[in-house]
């Protein structure tokens, strides 16, 4: 699986109501530490479907930004 060298900060994403909604209602009714450990899940999987280790470093930085 060919992936880019760098971070994508472009709008990307389609039918982006769609998938607010479903992360929305995923929280539903989940105690905070539920709802952070359902965020460490999605993160983690999200991670490795990139799977290219230099944008994830640069999207843990860009994140921690101000």
């Amino acid at each position: 699986m060919k992936t880019s060298e760098s971070l994508n900060t472009t709008a990307n994403l389609q039918d982006c109501d769609t998938v607010y909604e479903a992360l929305i209602n995923a929280h539903e009714g989940l105690s905070d530490k539920d709802s952070a450990k359902l965020n460490a899940k999605l993160i983690l999987f999200l991670i490795n479907h990139i799977g290219n280790k230099n944008v994830i470093l640069e999207a843990i930085e860009k994140s921690q930004a101000n």
